[in-house]
């Protein structure tokens, strides 16, 4: 790309210098997601660091038009890059400035400069993702394959038409768990902010470890996995990123609900609830209420992120498949077909 830089950036100091300028093309960008920022990919790396930092910055002059938060890894694959937010990050890609979208080839030139390296892998990228326009380097070919469904709700714009797109008998459900909800005592839906989100990040751990263990599915059953959330979530806060809630049943938690709402998208990224109440379904009683929220916050689509539970259909979900996309250099397609 005439005009441009390219830095390889391998210090996880120097990169968080770099936050004013990454939050900024962040903003910029048009399809990022709160998976892309700097507060939250920061944090994940400062919590696990699997690998070797390789991050690539291109500028125009001193402003930043494109970033690939990416590290390279040793493994059984070989020496290839992943994307830094891996595992628990929902939607992987990188970012670019719309008015310079040819910086992806100056992102290409970069990976191909880089010897040490025989595969990169973007895993569970949105269908329009930044990094589907990546082209190949010279000497690398591409595979592009389906990754996991991400069901979407297509919201409407009055809560009041929420039925219209909620399942019957999900709706009827919903009556039920209200009615039994309410005899049970006094019914509060807490709203999480900074000051308080620290404690309902607790109450959500330790809920979906008790609703999780017969699904044998602990989100956090590795520490770090909490250690993170509790490192980003205070900043995520801040800038308004957040939606926790958490719903009082007779003055005793019993379910949290913790997404994210950015732009016109609203994501539904983990919940856990008492079993002691699981009669009264706290899950789906915040379900429907991060809804109407996110519908009265101007919300178009509600993300239910990876996995194809039934619960999500009812819902009035549908599939949006995530994709998988490598580059792999032809000395390693020769070699494994």
């Amino acid at each position: 790309m005439t005009g441009s830089r390219t830095e390889i950036i391998r210090d996880p100091a120097h990169l968080a210098a770099l936050v004013p300028e990454w939050r900024d093309l962040w903003h910029r960008s048009e399809i990022a997601t709160p998976f892309q920022s700097p507060d939250w990919l920061l944090p994940w790396w400062d919590t696990f660091a699997p690998g070797e930092l390789r991050c690539i910055a291109v500028y125009a002059g001193e402003r930043l038009i494109a970033l690939a938060p990416l590290y390279r890894e040793s493994g059984v694959c070989g020496p290839r890059l992943l994307a830094v937010g891996v595992s628990i990050s929902d939607y992987l890609d990188i970012l670019i400035d719309p008015a310079h979208s040819d910086s992806v080839s100056a992102l290409a030139s970069a990976i191909e400069e880089m010897e040490d390296i025989e595969a990169v892998e973007w895993n569970e990228m949105q269908p329009d993702a930044g990094a589907l326009r990546l082209p190949p380097p010279s000497g690398w070919d591409v595979r592009r394959t389906a990754a996991s469904p991400c069901p979407v709700v297509a919201l409407p714009e009055d809560r009041e038409q929420l039925r219209n797109v909620i399942s019957p008998s999900r709706w009827r459900h919903l009556r039920t768990a209200q009615n039994r909800a309410a005899r049970c005592g006094e019914t509060v839906i807490l709203q999480g902010d900074v000051d308080n989100s620290a404690a309902l990040l607790n109450e959500l751990v330790r809920l979906h470890r008790a609703s999780s263990r017969k699904r044998d599915d602990d989100v956090f059953s590795d520490p770090r996995v909490a250690e993170f959330h509790a490192a980003a979530l205070p900043q995520l806060a801040r800038l308004g990123l957040v939606r926790l809630y958490a719903l009082s049943i007779d003055g005793h938690i019993a379910a949290v609900y913790y997404g994210f709402q950015h732009r016109d998208r609203a994501y539904a990224y983990q919940c856990g609830y008492d079993p002691a109440f699981a009669f009264q379904s706290p899950g789906a009683l915040l379900i429907a209420h991060a809804m109407k929220q996110a519908i009265r916050e101007g919300a178009r689509e509600f993300h239910f992120l990876r996995g194809n539970e039934p619960y999500k259909y009812e819902w009035g979900a549908r599939d949006r498949m995530n994709i998988c996309y490598r580059l792999l250099r032809y000395r390693e397609h020769r070699a494994h077909g």
